[in-house]
């Protein structure tokens, strides 16, 4: 819920890939076997399993010798909804839906790159 813990160490990097459906066909079968697509008011079955045309991949590896022994790495390939694409809760304003108060969310004035 409040994502995953980093120190000062911490270093992402994140790569975004538009894929024809060709492409992007094997990481759409695995995410939909792999992932739990869970977004606040949004239904999984919600997006268009026949759409044929562009597809984003997101690609991210962490690394934080602070936290994690090794850095690691995950891919998930979004198709397209049925519709608008929706908003959906961030870190940034999970206060505003969260009814629980757990620990502070961090935030960031300005990105670091």
């Amino acid at each position: 819920m409040y994502g995953t813990p980093y120190s000062e160490a911490l270093h992402v990097v994140e790569r975004y890939q538009l894929l024809d459906y060709e492409d992007a066909k094997d990481g759409l079968e695995r995410d939909a076997k792999e992932n739990q697509r869970y977004l606040p008011g949004i239904n999984p079955l919600d997006f268009d399993p026949n759409y044929r045309g562009k597809h984003l991949r997101l690609q991210f590896t962490v690394e934080d010798s602070g936290d994690f022994t090794m850095p690691w790495s995950a891919t998930i390939t979004y198709g397209r909804p049925f519709g608008e694409w929706a908003e959906y809760v961030c870190a940034e304003n999970i206060d505003k839906y969260n009814t629980e108060k757990g620990p502070a969310v961090p935030t960031a004035d300005r990105a670091d790159f």
